[in-house]
């Protein structure tokens, strides 16, 4: 059974987007594997502590993230 992790920044993805994404993560499963696929994919949304997500050593934010999309601030 495949088991997705995706990990985001605190902050950045509220309730329905992270639905959103758990849905359209199992889709893609089913598309490449096909539908009896579906009943077997778990999907986990994990959350990193905003400036715990590192690249280039530097520690990201739930802000800086914000500030690449050009979001506003969910919850």
């Amino acid at each position: 059974m495949p088991f997705v992790t995706v990990k985001v920044i605190e902050g950045v993805f509220d309730e329905t987007r992270k639905r959103a994404l758990a849905e359209q993560v199992t889709e893609a499963m089913v598309r490449v594997e096909g539908e009896a696929m579906r009943p077997l994919t778990w999907v986990v949304v994990e959350e990193v502590k905003s400036g715990d997500w590192y690249i280039g050593g530097a520690g990201k934010t739930t802000q800086d993230v914000l500030a690449l999309a050009g979001a506003a601030p969910v919850g």
